[in-house]
């Protein structure tokens, strides 16, 4: 994610983040009383968790299944802010379950099916509880229906800030970091849970509907259009995005894949439209210094909406506030965004607190485009950071910034000098050769800091404590780095 001014906002499920309790538009049924227990309660089920136990968002995600792919279809007018949607996930239980959780913020669950019978439900703030009619066991497939409607809510909380699903002048924007998806569908919302997606969006004939993925077939029905979106490679819930609304769409094919770029029609034709038409070029330089680029389609979204201050990495088609593009030409922030499409997407966090294997990899990537184009140097801008960083920058440590500096200027600039530290450490073979590893071992995946620090040290065959100590997890500022 990058906000404005080069630095990541935190957006919440808007753009990316976090949540305040948001209860159902209106009353889920009751459950019958019956509900008390599933039928195989008393032969060793139980419910799962509702949360994965993220050490900084406890009840983010939930425990006892893996979901491989979820169906979205929703249907969304703008004029009344009504949204009808039908999930279908497809996953596995990893426990004896009596009973699972889903995130879902707001709206109002109609019903629920497991494998095609009738699934008692019931809501607990922003958790809903499914208990099928008998039990999952352990390492079996199962899918799940829900069907639901109601007015979305963006989620809040002081520290993060606002995001999710957003009603705009002429449709809707659902963006944000580290939660969003729950604003608009029943998921399992945590990073660790990747899965497959295919959306279909249908909105008042007119509008243009963007999502993840590769553009799929379109129809129009009478007054309504439904889009298409399919990707195929796992994806965390808060990368999914949709937007909505009326946009210059340009498109086209790159080695195969399918480009798509939407600009909001409120924006003058303009920088805007140039720099993510620059998205491949990008892409092509990036694709050089970390290995193939990992998904199916490229593109951008620029959105004209105050409230999104921040670019957000959305898988294969990043969002971008206008906001970056009001003094002209910015392919800084692309090359950010796009160098999470390895890091942060392709290759994902398992836990939030390793927000630094996200964002440090991201903001060096923006120091060698711009060294790449000619308008710096990595060593250059490496040096202005080191010389001109805040106190609080050396004080939060970007390996355990805590919540409220996870989308700080530690974990950004700090984090990008961290890269540089290990690049002097190493030499440039080793350290190319460890991106490149890295991207390539662990694509589709999830991974820690101390995941990567074991490989940096393996690819490099070298201790790099010296190096990830201070830099990392250290409250002081840290010596020039020195090559070990």
């Amino acid at each position: 994610m990058t906000r404005r001014g080069g630095r990541r906002l935190l957006g919440l499920v808007a753009c990316g983040t976090l949540l305040a309790g948001c209860g159902s538009a209106e009353p889920d049924p009751a459950p019958p009383s019956s509900a008390t227990a599933s039928p195989s309660a008393t032969r060793g089920f139980a419910p799962g968790a509702p949360g994965v136990g993220d050490p900084y968002f406890p009840r983010y995600g939930n425990g006892g299944y893996d979901v491989a792919h979820y169906t979205l279809k929703v249907r969304y007018d703008p004029a009344t802010d009504k949204l009808t949607g039908v999930t279908t996930l497809r996953a596995t239980a990893t426990a004896n379950l009596s009973a699972f959780n889903l995130d879902l913020a707001g709206l109002t669950v109609r019903s629920v099916t497991v494998d095609g019978a009738k699934a008692q439900h019931s809501r607990t703030d922003n958790e809903l509880v499914v208990t099928p009619a008998t039990g999952l066991t352990s390492g079996n497939g199962f899918v799940a229906e829900i069907r639901y409607d109601g007015r979305p809510e963006a989620l809040r909380t002081e520290a993060l800030g606002e995001g999710g699903w957003l009603h705009t002048d002429d449709g809707a924007i659902a963006l944000g970091q580290p939660e969003s998806a729950s604003t608009w569908f029943p998921v399992n919302d945590h990073p660790s849970d990747k899965a497959t997606y295919d959306v279909e969006i249908t909105v008042p004939k007119g509008l243009t509907a963007v999502s993840n993925g590769v553009p799929k077939p379109r129809t129009t029905s009478g007054d309504w259009t439904t889009w298409r979106w399919s990707e195929g490679a796992p994806m965390a819930s808060y990368l999914t995005t949709v937007v909505i609304g009326k946009f210059r769409v340009t498109s086209g094919e790159h080695k195969g894949r399918p480009v798509y770029h939407a600009v909001s029609t409120r924006l003058a034709e303009g920088a805007p439209d140039r720099s993510i038409a620059r998205t491949v070029e990008v892409a092509d330089y990036l694709e050089s210094v970390f290995g193939p680029y990992p998904f199916d389609a490229y593109g951008g979204v620029v959105v004209a909406d105050d409230r999104v201050r921040y670019a957000l990495e959305t898988q294969s088609r990043p969002v971008y506030s206008a906001n970056f593009f009001r003094q002209g030409d910015n392919t800084g922030v692309v090359a950010h965004e796009l160098a999470h499409q390895w890091f942060g997407d392709s290759v994902s966090i398992q836990r939030w607190q390793d927000i630094w294997l996200n964002e440090g990899l991201a903001t060096y990537a923006e120091w060698l485009w711009a060294e790449h184009s000619g308008t710096s140097t990595v060593q250059r801008t490496f040096e202005q950071m080191f010389a001109n960083a805040s106190t609080q920058v050396w004080r939060t440590p970007p390996g355990r910034p805590g919540v409220e500096n996870l989308f700080s200027r530690s974990v950004y600039d700090r984090g990008g000098m961290t890269v540089h530290a290990l690049r002097v450490a190493v030499g440039d073979a080793a350290f190319f050769r460890i991106l490149r590893t890295w991207a390539a071992e662990r694509k589709n995946g999830n991974a820690t800091i101390a995941d990567f620090v074991a490989l940096a040290e393996r690819v490099s065959d070298r201790d790099l404590a010296k190096v990830f100590d201070p830099w990392l997890y250290g409250t002081e500022r840290p010596p020039t780095p020195k090559a070990l």
